[in-house]
């Protein structure tokens, strides 16, 4: 070191009696000393505590909830400065209750459930960014069923879960395929026996999700058929499902919050259909009772309502008005809902998405 940096220092009894502490060593500071003193002592206090954010799903954990998953595991949630607590659930309708009471802050709901409550009770929950833009409604069948259109459901056996939201809008899709209620049997089911039911031949088609395929096929493969997949999407059924919603109240209150929780989901969702493999190991080391492979076969297929032919129109994520409005044309006359009970932009805010880099 060099001899004027370890200057001697003059008596303590000579210096001023404010300055005299004889229990504590004294020394000078160089430049460099100074700084490495209050490097430590600006480490030394604890880092900014994460915004706490209560995310609700609408329903059991799964592939399709990959995201989320991803944005803690793979830590985007957490460069964005958010602790993120999961809530499970049980339909959509649950969820946007949860939301809009505050008991949650944001989620996934169906866009058509959220445009339905909102007309018949005005819930204080708004969509901010779509997940899956095309429906996952679809009849499965098995290519021995003979049917190989929507219209050849005609006079068959239809099975079907009694909670899924695809029952609503049956009516619709057999509608515009020239058909009724009364062209077929519908028996309404647990849904872990639909796919029994379609293998053994027990009903010719069941109603189930896009999101499994997968499933479907497996068991198929198993019982040595042919798995035929009906989209309702492709005969006409077009309207956003799967959204991320918040409450009114947490959007205003936390608007930043709500920015960055909106701007990380979105880099999960597309960091997810990059990297499957991961997307299934980051719900399967959250939910250990998931295994990897039956996760990423569920994300595979949920991933294609997300990233497909309306995403290279409209942009991951982004609500497009004409599509919006078509959305709640459907709703209402699904529900039996008058058309001009709700604005269908009033559903919705687009304020919260990221901008374009």
């Amino acid at each position: 070191m060099p001899a004027e940096d370890n200057k001697t220092l003059p008596p303590l009894e000579n210096l001023p009696e404010k300055v005299q502490r004889k229990d504590v060593p004294m020394r000078m500071f160089d430049g460099k000393s100074l700084v490495v003193a209050m490097a430590a002592m600006v480490g030394s206090f604890p880092a900014a505590a994460a915004d706490l954010v209560t995310y609700q799903l609408d329903w059991l954990p799964g592939g399709d909830k990959a995201p989320i998953y991803v944005c803690i595991q793979e830590g985007f949630c957490e460069e964005a400065g958010l602790e993120i607590k999961i809530e499970p659930g049980r339909g959509s309708s649950e969820a946007i209750t949860k939301i809009a009471t505050g008991a949650s802050d944001i989620g996934s709901a169906g866009m058509g459930a959220l445009m339905a409550a909102k007309a018949t009770e005005g819930v204080p929950v708004t969509a901010v960014m779509t997940i899956f833009n095309m429906g996952p409604h679809a009849f499965y069948t098995t290519k021995d069923s003979g049917i190989a259109s929507i219209k050849d459901v005609k006079g068959k056996k239809i099975a079907t879960s009694p909670f899924t939201s695809s029952n609503v809008f049956l009516p619709l899709v057999l509608a515009d395929n020239g058909l009724s209620e009364d062209d077929i049997t519908l028996t309404k089911s647990d849904p872990g026996a639909l796919g029994p039911l379609l293998m053994t031949g027990q009903s010719d088609a069941i109603i189930a999700w896009l999101t499994d395929v997968s499933r479907y096929s497996g068991q198929a493969t198993e019982a040595g058929k042919e798995l035929v997949v009906l989209p309702w999407a492709d005969a006409g059924l077009e309207l956003y499902s799967a959204s991320l919603v918040a409450g009114d109240t947490f959007l205003e209150e936390r608007p930043d919050v709500a920015k960055r929780f909106v701007a990380a989901f979105k880099k999960s969702l597309e960091f997810a259909y990059e990297n499957p493999d991961k997307a299934a190991a980051a719900v399967s080391a959250q939910v250990p009772e998931l295994s990897a492979e039956d996760v990423k076969g569920s994300w595979l297929d949920a991933s294609k309502l997300a990233f497909n032919d309306v995403t290279e129109k409209f942009p991951l994520g982004t609500i497009d008005a004409d599509r919006l409005a078509a959305t709640w044309t459907r709703v209402a006359a699904a529900q039996d809902l008058d058309p001009a009970s709700l604005k269908p932009e009033d559903a919705v805010n687009r304020s919260f998405m990221p901008t374009a880099e």
